[in-house]
């Protein structure tokens, strides 16, 4: 059964489309996948890789985790019996714990290769969206319907 089988129109005559009921074309798709493995083998990614394993293997990082993992979990115990001391203790306790992970220079990498990822995954939507632009005017998706068909 395809899209147009159960095709609803607006008061216009002009079809209408549910987000969630939308066909996206089979070659539209593909060209999207090929992109995504394009900025998949990208600088930035497999900067991110190698310092997403760097972090994996590093004994400090990986011990401070699990220690805010733990005292999160001791939060949740003190929340249940409503000791608002001790969650706050904890919770200064975390930050500082925080404070010591941000400090070390390969979580600094890390972080600053995720940022990259993202400007780079950003700027590839501004490039589709200023084209897509150019030949229809496309808005946020805020754009209200026509109130009458003129």
């Amino acid at each position: 059964m395809g899209q147009l089988d159960n095709m609803q129109y607006n008061d216009c005559g002009m079809p209408t489309f549910d987000t969630k009921d939308l066909v996206i074309r089979e070659d539209i798709m593909a060209k999207a996948k090929e992109l995504a493995e394009l900025i998949g083998t990208s600088e930035e990614v497999e900067h991110f890789k190698k310092a997403e394993q760097k972090i994996q293997n590093h004994e400090r990082v990986q011990g401070l985790i699990q220690t805010i993992k733990k005292k999160q979990k001791e939060i949740v115990a003190f929340e249940s019996f409503e000791n608002k001391a001790m969650v706050a203790k904890i919770e200064k306790e975390i930050e500082e714990l925080q404070d010591e992970i941000d400090s070390i220079p390969l979580v600094t990498e890390f972080q600053q290769s995720q940022s990259d990822i993202n400007y780079l995954l950003q700027l590839v939507v501004s490039v589709i969206r200023d084209t897509v632009s150019q030949k229809v005017n496309v808005e946020a998706g805020t754009e209200a319907a026509p109130s009458s068909c003129d």
